[in-house]
C-alpha cells in the first residue's frame, strides 16, 4: 500500500510542472501581446497619467516712493485661465471654446460687437475656424497636392475658402473664435488668461461649476498694475506687457533662458523693464498627477511661489506732484499769454536731485498738447532729449579756463562785441558793452565776451584783434570737451534707467564754433546731464551718479507694511574733477551772484530767499522749422553750503518766455523748503 502512493508522488508533480510551464506560457504570450502589439497605446496611457510640472506666476512687487508711500500696486482681478496639458489638439480646444462660450462673455462692456471683432480676428482667423467645422469639404477641394508640404497645403486649402463662406459667420461664430485664439495663445503647462478683464461673479460662478468637462481651464486671481497717483512719471515708471504680448520676440532668447514662459508678463519700459530681475518674483511650481481623461487625480507644491521684491525710490511722489503742477502751470501761462510768440513751445523739464547722495527727489517733463488743450507726462524727455543749454554751462568754461591757465582768477577782460574776419559779430545778450569784468563777475553778469576769450585762448589766439583772422589749434574742441565731460557734460550719467541720450557733438572745429560752445550754443545736453553738472559744482568737484533706486525690500504678506530691507543702494562717485578748489570756489562765489546781488541774471526770482540759492540761468538761440526761438534753462543749488538740493530746467522753443525758466526754478526751491520744513525755508 505504501509503494503504491509512492509511485503516485512523481506522477502529480509531473502534472503541476506541466501546469505551472503552461502558466509561465501564457503569461509570455501576454507580456509579448502587452508589449508589442498594445505598447504603443499603453505607453500613451502612462504619458497621460505622468506627473507634469505648472509654473504658476506671482504678484510682481510694488514700488514705493522714499517716504514709503505705494506709487505703483497690484490690483487683483478675477481671472479665468487656460494651461493647455500634454498634446492637445486643435478640435479639443474648440471644443472647449464652445462651452465656454456659453458661460462668458467676451465683448467688452459698452464695446459694440462689430468693432471688438474687427479688431480681435483676422481674415486668417476667420478661415481657420470655418476650416475646422468643415474640413472633409475643404481639404476636397485642393485637386493637386504633388511637391506641396502640410503647411503649403494647408495654406492653399485656406485660400480656397471664399470671402462669402466666412461672411456667413454670426457674432456667436466670432465669440467662439476669439475664445479659441486665446486658447491658441497659451503655452503647454503654463496659465494663461483667456479673460481677466470685468469677469463678472456669474461667469466665475459658473466656469467653476463645469471644471470637469473644461479641461486645463481654471478660476482665479491674476493682477494688473495699479497706479494710485495716476499719470505721475508714468513715462518713468514704465509699464509691463500683457499676457498677449509676452515676452519681447527681439529678447526672447535671454528671457527663455532665465526660465520665463512666453507668454508672461514682463516689463516693458522704464524702471519696470530696469527692475524687472527684482520685481518678477519667483514662480510657483505644482506638480500635477492627471489620469488618461486628463483630471487631475494628485498634486504636490514643488516650490512656494514669492511675491517680488518691492522696490523702493529716492522720489519724494508729493514733491513731484508740486514740481509737476509748477511745471504745468507755468507752461501755460506763457503759452495762453503769448500764443502766437509761443507757438513752438510744448514742453517743460526739470530734474531735482539731492547732489551729495545722486537721489533724485522729482523727476518731470510735462508736454502741452495743443488739440486737447491738455497735457501729458513727459518725464522721459529729462534723459532722452537733448537741447542746446546756452549759458548755463558758462561755469564749466570759466573752470576750463582756469584750470588750463587761459585766464587767471580776477583776470579783467573787457565785454565789448567781437569780430572775427569772415565772420558776423558776437556779443554779451547786449549788444553794448558790459564793461571789465573778472571771472567771477563774467558769470554773474553771463558776459559771453569772456567766455569767447577763453575759448580763443585754449585755441591758441592771444592777440585778438577785432575784424581780424585768428589762428586756431583745432585739437582746442577735444581740449575743452575734456574738462566738461568730467562734470558729465557730453557723456553718460550712469543713471539707473533703460539706455540715456549723451547729446549731440559738433564736428566742425573752426574758432567760432569753439567760441559758440563756450557759451553753450553748439554741443547739445540733457536735462539731467545739467542736472549731474551743476551737483558736481555743488560738491566741490565730486561728481556722483543719479539714481532713483534707493532700496530693495523684500516681500511681506501683510497690507501696507515693508518687508526687511534686501539691498540698500548706496552713493556712487564717478570721479573727482581735476581742478584746483580755490577755482571751484570762484564759480560758486559767481553762481551766489548770479541768484543774490544786482544784475545777477536771476537776481529778480532769487533774492532775499533765505535758504541761500546759487545757480546760472541760460539763453540759447534755436530755430525750429525756420523760426527764431530760444531755450531757456537753469541751474543751481541751495543751500550755497552744505546743499541740500540742485535742480535743472530746460524750456526749449520759446518765443516770450517772461524768465519762465527762473520763475519755475524760484517756485520748485519754495516749494522744497516748504515741504520740508528746512530751518531755512521761511522767506
Amino acid at each position: 500500500m505504501v509503494k503504491k502512493r509512492k509511485e503516485e508522488l512523481p506522477f502529480r508533480i509531473n502534472i503541476l510542472f506541466i501546469i505551472t510551464f503552461i502558466l509561465f506560457c501564457a503569461l509570455i504570450i501576454q507580456l509579448g501581446v502587452v508589449q508589442i502589439l498594445n505598447g504603443e497605446e499603453f505607453q500613451s496611457e502612462i504619458d497621460r497619467t505622468s506627473q507634469d510640472v505648472i509654473h504658476n506666476p506671482t504678484p510682481r512687487g510694488k514700488i514705493y516712493d522714499r517716504n514709503h508711500r505705494v506709487i505703483v500696486d497690484n490690483q487683483p482681478v478675477k481671472a479665468i485661465t487656460y494651461t493647455p496639458p500634454k498634446g492637445t489638439t486643435s478640435e479639443e480646444r474648440l471644443d472647449i471654446a464652445i462651452k465656454l462660450s456659453e458661460w462668458m462673455e467676451i465683448v467688452p462692456e459698452g464695446e459694440s460687437p462689430d468693432t471688438f471683432y474687427n479688431k480681435e480676428l483676422t481674415n486668417r482667423d476667420l478661415r481657420e475656424y470655418w476650416y475646422l467645422l468643415n474640413v472633409e469639404e475643404a481639404n476636397n477641394r485642393l485637386l493637386t497636392k504633388n511637391d506641396m508640404s502640410n503647411g503649403e497645403q494647408y495654406n492653399a486649402i485656406l485660400e480656397l475658402i471664399t470671402e462669402n463662406e466666412i461672411g456667413n459667420l454670426t457674432n456667436y461664430d466670432k465669440k467662439v473664435i476669439t475664445i479659441k485664439k486665446r486658447l491658441d495663445q497659451a503655452v503647454e503647462l503654463t496659465p494663461f488668461p483667456i479673460k481677466n478683464d470685468g469677469v463678472t461673479t456669474e461667469e466665475y460662478a459658473k466656469i467653476a461649476e463645469n471644471l470637469k468637462v473644461l479641461p486645463g481651464v481654471n478660476v482665479t486671481t491674476d493682477w494688473n498694475r495699479l497706479y494710485p497717483y495716476g499719470d505721475a512719471i508714468q513715462s518713468l515708471l514704465g509699464t509691463v506687457t500683457t499676457h498677449k504680448e509676452g515676452i519681447p520676440a527681439e529678447t526672447a532668447d535671454d528671457y527663455l533662458a532665465l526660465g520665463y514662459s512666453r507668454n508672461e508678463r514682463v516689463g516693458k519700459s522704464g524702471l519696470e523693464l530696469k527692475y524687472e530681475p527684482v520685481l518678477k518674483g519667483r514662480k510657483e511650481q505644482i506638480s500635477y498627477k492627471t489620469n488618461k481623461l486628463g483630471e487631475i487625480v494628485d498634486k504636490e507644491i514643488l516650490v512656494k511661489g514669492l511675491a517680488g521684491k518691492d522696490v523702493v525710490l529716492s522720489l519724494d511722489i508729493e514733491f513731484q506732484q508740486l514740481v509737476d503742477k509748477i511745471l504745468k502751470e507755468e507752461l501755460e501761462r506763457v503759452i495762453k499769454k503769448f500764443p502766437y510768440e509761443n507757438r513752438h513751445m510744448n514742453d517743460a523739464l526739470a530734474v531735482v536731485i539731492e547732489p551729495r547722495t545722486g537721489e533724485l527727489l522729482a523727476v518731470s517733463g510735462q508736454h502741452y498738447n495743443r488739440e486737447s488743450d491738455s497735457f501729458v507726462d513727459a518725464a522721459y524727455k529729462t534723459i532722452y532729449e537733448q537741447h542746446i543749454p546756452g549759458s548755463a554751462i558758462k561755469g564749466a568754461t570759466v573752470l576750463a579756463g582756469l584750470e588750463s591757465g587761459v585766464v587767471t582768477p580776477g583776470e579783467m577782460l573787457y565785454d565789448t562785441p567781437m569780430k572775427i574776419k569772415g565772420t558776423p559779430e558776437k556779443s554779451s545778450y547786449t549788444d553794448n558793452a558790459l564793461g571789465w569784468l573778472n571771472d567771477i563777475d563774467a558769470l554773474k553778469e553771463s558776459s559771453n565776451i569772456y567766455m569767447f576769450y577763453i575759448a580763443l585762448r585754449m585755441g591758441g589766439e592771444y592777440n585778438y584783434q577785432y575784424n581780424h583772422p585768428v589762428t586756431f589749434r583745432k585739437d582746442a574742441f577735444q581740449v575743452m570737451r575734456n574738462y566738461f565731460y568730467q562734470f558729465g557734460l557730453g557723456v553718460h550719467t550712469g543713471i539707473d534707467f533703460p539706455n540715456e541720450a549723451i547729446g549731440y557733438r559738433g564736428t566742425n572745429p573752426v574758432a567760432g564754433n569753439l567760441m559758440d560752445f563756450a557759451i553753450g550754443q553748439y554741443d547739445t545736453y540733457t536735462t539731467m546731464q545739467l542736472a549731474q553738472y551743476v551737483s558736481t559744482i555743488a560738491n566741490d568737484g565730486l561728481r556722483v551718479k543719479p539714481r532713483f533706486l534707493k532700496e530693495i525690500r523684500n516681500p511681506t504678506p501683510f497690507e501696507n507694511s515693508l518687508g526687511t530691507v534686501y539691498k540698500s543702494n548706496p552713493t556712487e562717485a564717478l570721479n573727482q574733477i581735476e581742478i584746483r578748489q580755490e577755482y571751484i570756489e570762484r564759480v560758486q562765489e559767481g553762481f551766489r551772484r548770479v541768484f543774490q546781488e544786482p544784475r545777477g541774471t536771476a537776481y529778480a526770482e532769487f533774492r532775499d530767499k533765505k535758504y541761500d540759492p546759487v545757480g546760472k540761468t541760460g539763453t540759447a538761440e534755436n530755430v525750429v522749422n525756420g523760426e527764431y526761438t530760444e531755450n531757456l534753462t537753469l541751474i543751481g543749488y541751495a543751500p550755497m553750503e552744505n546743499p541740500e538740493i540742485a535742480m535743472a530746467i530746460v524750456v526749449p522753443h520759446t518765443g516770450e518766455g517772461e524768465h519762465v525758466n527762473a520763475r519755475i526754478g524760484e517756485r520748485i526751491m519754495d516749494a522744497y523748503f516748504t515741504l520740508n520744513g528746512s530751518k531755512v525755508s521761511t522767506y
